[in-house]
């Protein structure tokens, strides 16, 4: 290590007590982090790209240090799920600091891995105060079954109003409406269950039916639409 000469010149001072970091809490315990290994956590995060053109939240849990399991879900961009893919490999078994300094393909990806880091190293983590932690596979449980991330699309316009196309219990097939037009109710498709029902043998009519559910008071509607044809 090289010094400034006025530094060189200076005498040296003792040093005071040194208390270590603040303690942060991971998995139900106090840690004085000092290594990445001593960080562990699950967490969630949302990330964007640069043109705000889609965004993607990533869960991540971290076990001294490494990460042990990812979950990246994308929205609003085509190529996202080809570079959430690509993520999905990268992530795994890289400790958080190595993440942090990885391209981890798209912009949006790598900015939701920033934000995560700062919840993980901050103790500001899901699992601050769980002891133990949370199990690998823990992040399964946020897709429910069928393993569907919990999607919203919505499309409105002043002209014709609003159309319901997926809701989180799945792909909207029509929206109830009152004498008066509005919306007070909805018909959806869960597509985790019918896929389930198809690959068990299951007739696809038969499994599309099975699959329908509805919401509201739907049975008592004026009128039915599609949303994506009316």
């Amino acid at each position: 290590m090289y010094y400034t000469a006025e530094v060189t010149k200076m005498c040296p001072v003792a040093k005071g007590a040194y208390h270590g970091p603040a303690p942060i809490p991971e998995e139900g315990k106090w840690v004085q982090a000092k290594e990445i290994k001593d960080i562990s956590g699950f967490t969630h995060g949302i990330g964007w790209c640069a043109p705000q053109q889609g965004a993607c939240k990533l869960t991540l849990n971290v076990k001294e240090g490494i990460i042990e399991e990812a979950l990246v879900e994308t929205i609003g961009c085509s190529g996202m799920t080809h570079s959430a893919a690509m993520a999905s490999e990268i992530l795994i078994g890289k400790t958080l600091l190595e993440a942090l300094n990885t391209d981890l393909v798209c912009d949006a990806i790598n900015t939701a891995m920033r934000e995560l880091f700062l919840q993980i190293v901050y103790g500001r983590t899901q699992s601050a105060f769980s002891e133990g932690g949370l199990l690998v596979g823990a992040s399964l449980e946020d897709l429910g079954k069928g393993l569907r991330s919990q999607v919203g699309t919505m499309f409105a316009t002043k002209e014709k109003g609003p159309r319901y196309l997926e809701m989180t219990e799945g792909y909207c097939t029509r929206i109830a409406l009152n004498k008066d037009d509005e919306i007070i109710g909805y018909e959806f498709v869960s597509l985790g269950k019918m896929m389930d029902f198809i690959k068990g043998g299951m007739d696809a009519n038969d499994a599309l039916e099975k699959a329908k559910g509805h919401y509201g008071q739907f049975d008592n509607a004026a009128k039915y639409i599609d949303p994506r044809q009316e």
